[in-house]
């Protein structure tokens, strides 16, 4: 596939009308995007230099949950289309409860990964609330404590190589890996300037799970359904995971029995561009192209 004819399916599915796009849409673009016989050939293109590399490396990075993030298609402020590289459990940190600023997709390439959907519930596990702000494309996430929670596990999906899904942009989640995992990553037009993320506290009480979907995410129902995870990276997010003093990726500072005080994460740091490269070659070839 061609670089604008991949731009193309993104234009035509998001829209270009003033409305955001609907998260099944958004869904359903990267599911056509992920499948091995389009992505392939488009990351084979991008990997031998066919592409903007000094825009799309200063916007790649490892994020501080210990994946890495590659951008491939900029197309801001309609979409940011990227393959994030999960490296399994040795690598991982677990990730907060959190939503987005937009409306987002993923399509699981390779690996596998499970999905928590949140609600805000009286009786639900205690947390401590945040408000996330960025300061713009490649910039320092700041986080502002604004206070106590609870939150009630609302739904849990298991997804496999070949299945995709969509969330609203306010969809409080949570995704679990804890085996290397390749995922095709979409985040649509912007509909706010802050996320909002919850840290659970020391003290627990059980999740009320239910078998209803009415977490706000839409899926396709193809691939290995996958199996539970362990610990976890985010998706697409400016997630902390858990944070020592002085910001370095780690368990937890608990500074009281009612919960945890976050620190902002530590700046990001672009990829090098033999990493970004390399990662791409790799892809491709897993892919037989």
């Amino acid at each position: 596939m061609q670089v604008e004819e991949a731009r193309r399916l993104l234009v035509e599915g998001l829209g270009a009308g003033p409305e955001p796009p609907s998260p099944e849409s958004a869904r359903q673009v990267t599911a056509q995007l992920a499948h091995p016989g389009t992505l392939g050939p488009l990351v084979r293109r991008l990997s031998v230099g066919d592409l903007e590399l000094a825009e799309c490396v200063r916007l790649s990075y490892r994020h501080v949950l210990g994946f890495d993030k590659l951008l491939l298609l900029a197309g801001a402020p309609r979409f940011m289309l990227r393959i994030h590289f999960w490296h399994g459990a040795a690598g991982a940190v677990s990730e907060d409860i959190h939503n987005h600023r937009c409306a987002i997709a993923s399509a699981v390439v390779r690996g596998r990964v499970r999905m928590e959907c949140y609600e805000p519930a009286a009786d639900g596990v205690p947390a401590i609330a945040y408000r996330e702000t960025i300061d713009g494309p490649g910039g320092a996430w700041r986080l502002r404590r604004v206070g106590d929670a609870r939150l009630r596990l609302l739904h849990t999906e298991q997804y496999g190589a070949g299945r995709s899904y969509g969330l609203a942009a306010r969809t409080l989640h949570r995704v679990v890996s804890e085996e290397p995992t390749v995922t095709l990553f979409l985040e649509t037009a912007p509909q706010r300037s802050v996320t909002d993320v919850y840290v659970r506290s020391r003290s627990r009480v059980r999740d009320r799970g239910s078998d209803r979907d009415d977490c706000g995410s839409v899926c396709d129902s193809g691939g290995d359904p996958g199996r539970s995870g362990g610990t976890g990276q985010a998706a697409g997010t400016g997630r902390t995971g858990e944070v020592r003093p002085g910001g370095e990726a780690g368990p937890a500072r608990e500074v009281s029995s009612g919960g945890a005080e976050r620190a902002d994460p530590p700046p990001k740091t672009p990829l090098p561009p033999a990493v970004y490269l390399a990662e791409l070659d790799a892809l491709a070839a897993s892919l037989g192209y």
